[in-house]
């Protein structure tokens, strides 16, 4: 990644996804069951595309895709593409941040309803790190994790060790960021796409997305849990 020189804040943000390649059995695998490996990795490849699509329609300076795999057919141009370095996801999002300066704001591939609009305060010149706005941006999501975090200026150390993928990882790691004297902003809470029950209450929240079409290309819910 071309790490550049520091930025100015008016000069817009950098904007980070960091996704897994949709594979089937390697994505999603808490949808399986009800859906087959197949079908999770679908809903997953429609997730990742809805946000690559709403970032491109966010004012960022850069648009860096950090990513577990390989590129398809689902990227559309106007992303640099970046491989995920080895470790635990705090390592691998530190290591993101590390390699950006200036503002910049990470979201990952599980909230397809995300939009512009959710995002603007984040990607408003001057912010996040006016001298009279704020240092961080946190997205909290529904399941106790985190869906965005930005930061004015990047410092992976305020990633690392933050226990990862638990009920209080987002509380953890806001309290690491107003720790270190940071002062925070809080975007809306969102719904991770985790389970099956979320996939349907994500779609309902944006249903003219490719995640919607997707799962509604797919026997409904019900039917499956009746049917086991």
């Amino acid at each position: 990644m071309d790490t550049g020189s520091r930025a100015a804040h008016g000069n817009g943000t950098t904007l980070l996804i960091i996704a897994k390649e949709p594979v089937p059995g390697r994505v999603k695998t808490r949808l399986t069951p009800p859906y087959t490996p197949a079908e999770a990795a679908a809903l997953a490849e429609a997730s990742l595309a809805d946000t690559l699509h709403a970032a491109l329609a966010m004012p960022a300076r850069r648009r860096v895709l950090v990513l577990d795999g390989r590129p398809g057919p689902w990227l559309p141009p106007g992303f640099e593409v970046v491989g995920q370095c080895d470790g635990g996801l705090d390592e691998r999002l530190a290591a993101a941040f590390a390699a950006c300066r200036g503002a910049t704001l990470l979201i990952g591939m599980d909230t397809p309803q995300v939009t512009p609009a959710l995002l603007a305060p984040a990607l408003s010149p001057g912010s996040p790190g006016s001298p009279h706005d704020c240092d961080a941006w946190f997205g909290p999501a529904a399941d106790g994790g985190f869906w965005a975090l930005g930061l004015a200026e990047p410092d992976p150390e305020l990633l690392r060790g933050v226990p990862m993928s638990t009920a209080t990882t987002g509380a953890a790691q806001r309290r690491r960021l107003t720790d270190a004297g940071l002062r925070v902003r809080d975007l809306p809470m969102l719904r991770d796409v985790d389970t099956a029950e979320d996939a349907v209450r994500v779609a309902a929240d944006a249903p003219g997305g490719r995640f919607a079409r997707t799962l509604a290309q797919l026997s409904p819910l019900s039917s499956r849990t009746t049917a086991r």
